[in-house]
């Protein structure tokens, strides 16, 4: 099964469908952040430590301590990371460049926001930002990933081999 979803050309027709609308999800999402100049992470971050409290909590301790210690004192950097990290993670994936990077970290954000106690589509962002990993690059043979990753792939040989070539003692 594996095999099939990471080198079928006609599964790789559906991965492009599922990456559009994933792309499209976070780009539309961070734009709207960009452009509404009126984003910013501390209010959020806020709610999320107020969501540790009671009998079931939907923030657990030890994320609450992350969010108290490095995310609200830093709450202005993390504003645009989440604005920009939402934009390129939409851009990667419509354009199916650095395919599985993108999906990966629109996975991370999607489980950043699950841990902060917000669920709305995350969930299914989550498993379809996963399954877009699992796919390989198979995910972005219809994309631009078609042609840069083999160019970036073998500039990469091309240095390594370069950089382990043997010296010539001439004497």
């Amino acid at each position: 099964m594996m095999n099939f979803l990471r080198t079928n050309k006609y599964v790789a027709g559906l991965w492009v469908i599922i990456r559009l609308y994933l792309g499209f999800r976070w780009l539309t999402s961070g734009w709207g952040k960009i452009v509404g100049g009126e984003f910013d992470a501390g209010g959020y971050l806020q709610g999320a430590i107020a969501q540790t409290t009671g009998e079931n909590p939907a923030v657990q301790g030890w994320w609450a301590t992350f969010l108290e210690t490095v995310a609200i004192p830093n709450a202005g950097l993390f504003s645009v990371f989440v604005m920009w990290g939402e934009v390129l993670v939409g851009f990667g994936l419509i354009l199916g460049i650095f395919t599985n990077l993108a999906a990966l970290m629109g996975v991370v954000m999607n489980f950043s926001f699950l841990l902060s106690g917000t669920f709305s589509t995350n969930p299914q962002m989550a498993i379809l930002g996963i399954f877009i990993a699992i796919a390989g690059a198979n995910a972005g043979r219809y994309g631009l990933d078609r042609w840069v990753m083999p160019y970036l792939k073998e500039t990469w040989n091309q240095r390594v081999r370069k950089g382990k070539q043997p010296e010539t003692n001439a004497a």
